[in-house]
């Protein structure tokens, strides 16, 4: 069985798959050595792969290598069964490296978008080849909602509301509105626009925001919220094959 960490800056997420088949997968707003040994002893784990944005913890790290026959983490030096343009790799998330991985795994062979709704929305595109040649970083939904506030003297700071008009009679629902409504169309137009030079298009839609963006946009897409873990499996398959 193959453990993979996504170590974010608020919370980590596991994913314990048994070769591609994910079997179970937790949340941990602290992740240690505690949480690692409850883990090794409810599964027969032989290899694992760490992600990390954090610091990094060598006491963390020394014990996952301790406990399994291999152990990589994951860095712009990784071997990767993708072809990576991105100009300078090792400034690239490591969140978007492994979700287009993911994507390319569930569809191969086909022109890719890949968005990550979350406190910011990622855009990342991979063609048919399994070239990845880059995407894009914009403000997510309360990221939006916070700027209008707090770079404007009369704006209020609104709560996040899953539905709104398309026009706003108010100035809350105005601020909600043009939030919710402007990362609507943007997905939508990254996507009309990229199926002009790639008809057969394809978009992977994951993250936090991922249950209410994908009912409301014109454009069909796959969601799935584990498109990250699958990602780091597959980079952690593809070096223990190596």
């Amino acid at each position: 069985m193959n453990l993979c960490i996504d170590q974010g800056n608020s919370s980590t997420k596991v994913g314990i798959f048994d070769q591609q088949v994910l079997v179970d997968n937790f949340s941990y707003n602290f992740f240690g050595q505690n949480e690692i040994s409850t883990l090794f002893n409810n599964y027969c784990i032989d290899s694992c792969i760490l992600s990390s944005v954090i610091a990094e913890n060598s006491a963390l790290i020394s014990e996952l290598q301790s406990m399994t026959l291999n152990f990589i983490e994951l860095s712009h030096l990784t071997l990767l069964p993708i072809e990576n343009r991105y100009k300078t790799p090792q400034t690239l998330g490591k969140d978007r490296l492994a979700a287009v991985v993911g994507a390319n795994f569930i569809k191969p062979n086909t022109d890719l978008l890949v968005i990550d709704a979350g406190t910011a929305i990622t855009y990342d595109f991979i063609d048919a080849n399994s070239v990845y040649l880059g995407g894009n970083i914009a403000p997510g939904y309360t990221m939006r909602l916070r700027a209008l506030h707090e770079f404007t003297q009369k704006l209020p700071l609104v709560e996040e509301k899953l539905e709104s008009p398309l026009l706003g009679n108010d100035t809350q629902s105005a601020i909600v509105s043009g939030a919710l409504h402007g990362i609507l169309f943007e997905i939508d137009g990254y996507i009309n626009t990229l199926k002009i030079k790639y008809p057969q298009l394809s978009t992977f839609l994951t993250g936090g925001s991922t249950f209410y963006l994908n009912t409301k946009l014109k454009n069909a897409i796959f969601a799935e919220k584990k498109l990250v873990l699958i990602g780091l499996n597959r980079i952690l398959q593809y070096n223990v094959q190596k």
